[in-house]
């Protein structure tokens, strides 16, 4: 293996490995997004069980 043939590969495992970190960064963007609208959905939910059984106790 020659110089150039050594750049062309190492320049191309560098694009190849900074395209895959691009990728895990974006999904862990959407993870971090989803974990937020599931933690709303669920104190959301535990809003209103709260105020059903808060309105079952005064009945």
């Amino acid at each position: 293996m020659n110089l150039q043939d050594f750049e062309t590969q190492y320049r191309e495992a560098m694009a190849e490995t900074l395209n895959e970190l691009q990728t895990a960064i974006l999904l862990l963007a959407q993870v971090q997004q989803k974990i937020q609208i599931i933690g709303s959905s669920v104190q959301n939910l535990s809003e209103r069980v709260e105020e059903f059984i808060a309105n079952q106790k005064t009945e």
